[in-house]
């Protein structure tokens, strides 16, 4: 799968889009809980730089703190949407 990464206006989002990548509906996490709901989201918040996930209509965006650098952050989130579409990643 060809995950492709778009930088945004914020400078600690990156929007995520590949062909498949579909949602239902929008979620906006930015807490555990929140993120429950949805196996992609819940996997993207444990990652320790992620602080919130949206995913929403066929792109997913992933806001990250600070500090963190995007090619590290990019690095984790890539194969985890891989897995998502791939069907690997229980429910």
């Amino acid at each position: 799968m060809l995950v492709q990464i778009h930088p945004t206006p914020n400078p600690n989002a990156h929007k995520y889009t590949a062909v498949g990548l579909r949602f239902d509906g929008p979620l906006n996490a930015s807490t555990p809980e929140e993120a429950s709901v949805h196996p992609l989201a819940a996997r993207l918040l444990l990652l320790a730089d992620v602080y919130n996930v949206f995913l929403v209509q066929d792109f997913v965006t992933v806001n990250k703190v600070a500090e963190a650098g995007w090619e590290q952050v990019d690095e984790q989130v890539v194969p985890i949407i891989e897995l998502y579409l791939e069907g690997r990643m229980m429910e």
